[in-house]
């Protein structure tokens, strides 16, 4: 949330009568007699939240649209779920084990690729008819770009905000940073992968093709504020070497990850 603000108070900078920046809303299922000491602990930590939906023990889900919600972050799995469903982008949020330090001047996001920036398509492949099929899959279709996944519009807004920096001639300052890291492998796969970004006209500034390896080390590394996985061992792993991870409950591996 800090890095949030910083690029608010960059983008109030440079666009004093814009009011295109990170609107931040905090949303609990607890009672408004709760608001009181949640307003003490923002102020505390010196943030600027100054919206708040308390639903006094109903799920939050349904005001999501109301707010013209762009991201979902709970630890709730199961009203991560509800909003995935509800078509609305959502991740559930998992706490690193060991304490990281983190920028607080530029705000680094990492995704994985499949079912999350885009659909499960391959990962279908991957998962029903094995690793040979799935790359003879991605090279024939190497020119038809991936249908997009749940995250793909956060990624969009993202970009929109990076542009109004590149705009003013500070790309090189660019107070958000964007990564893919995913495990395929660039020569076999990721030529697709590169080419669906071109032609929904992102971009994103990293990439990292790791072939199957651990995505752990290379996230520590990165240093992502967060960083979105739809595997739960990418996630686990992810968590074991301090990154804060996200769940995005979406594709094929939750029917492999309820089964195992």
């Amino acid at each position: 949330l800090q890095a949030l603000e910083h690029v608010n108070a960059r983008l109030l900078e440079l666009y004093p009568d814009d009011e295109e920046r990170f609107d931040i809303v905090l949303m609990t299922n607890n009672h408004a007699q709760v608001g009181v000491r949640l307003i003490n602990s923002i102020n505390h930590y010196g943030l600027t939240i100054e919206r708040f939906c308390m639903t006094g023990g109903k799920s939050p889900i349904g005001y999501l649209t109301a707010y013209l919600t762009n991201l979902y972050l709970s630890a709730d799995s199961e009203k991560v779920q509800e909003a995935i469903e509800a078509g609305i982008a959502s991740a559930t949020m998992f706490t690193a084990n060991k304490d990281v330090a983190y920028s607080d001047t530029q705000l680094r996001v990492a995704f994985d690729g499949d079912a999350v920036l885009f659909s499960d398509e391959s990962e279908q492949i991957v998962k029903e008819q094995g690793l040979d099929r799935f790359f003879e899959h991605e090279q024939l279709n190497e020119n038809k770009p991936l249908a997009q996944g749940p995250l793909k519009g956060f990624l969009e807004d993202l970009g929109k905000l990076q542009k109004k920096f590149y705009a003013k001639n500070e790309r090189l300052n660019c107070p958000i940073r964007t990564f893919l890291v995913t495990a395929r492998s660039a020569a076999s796969s990721g030529a697709r992968v590169l080419k669906t970004l071109r032609s929904w006209g992102l971009e994103i500034d990293e990439a990292l093709f790791l072939a199957g390896a651990p995505k752990g080390p290379i996230l520590v590394k990165i240093r992502p504020h967060i960083f979105f996985d739809d595997q739960m061992f990418h996630i686990e792993g992810a968590q074991k070497l301090g990154t804060i991870a996200a769940h995005v409950p979406y594709g094929i591996a939750q029917k492999y990850h309820k089964s195992a």
